[in-house]
């Protein structure tokens, strides 16, 4: 059964005694992300400050943020699915990049990321918080 709530992750990896299972979690909700089209993978959507190309387009439906994600990297684009399970379908004023870092925080990632991977995430909440701010 495919992962659809942040819950399942924080459960998923609670189970999981082994970082290199937790890694290939991540890499999976990476491969169940949807395609991006070629045509939104601009120099206006990618994401600042990751090593990683990675990018981020949304659309604002029906009162709800609503993202497009991908990146060139199999772990980094785990961890935009990931962020994408927090904040995709939510009004923009419920969208708390200080609330999205103690979700992840909870997930233990900052003691076994890079800190290029850190950084990136760190640049993709960002970005996140900023695209609710101008939708909101």
């Amino acid at each position: 059964m495919p992962i659809s709530q942040f819950d399942d992750v924080e459960a998923e990896f609670e189970a999981l005694d082994d970082w290199d299972d937790r890694y290939r979690l991540l890499i999976d909700l990476g491969r169940a992300l949807p395609a991006m089209p070629a045509a939104l993978k601009t120099d206006a959507t990618r994401v600042r400050g990751c090593a990683s190309k990675v990018w981020l387009y949304p659309r604002f439906e029906d009162g709800r943020l609503h993202f497009s994600a991908d990146s060139d990297a199999a772990i980094v684009k785990g961890l935009v699915a990931l962020v994408l399970l927090i904040v995709d379908g939510q009004p923009p004023a419920a969208i708390d990049p200080a609330a999205i870092r103690a979700r992840l925080d909870g997930l233990g990632l900052a003691k076994h990321l890079s800190s290029n991977r850190t950084q990136g995430l760190a640049s993709m909440v960002a970005r996140i918080g900023d695209l609710a701010k101008a939708a909101a």
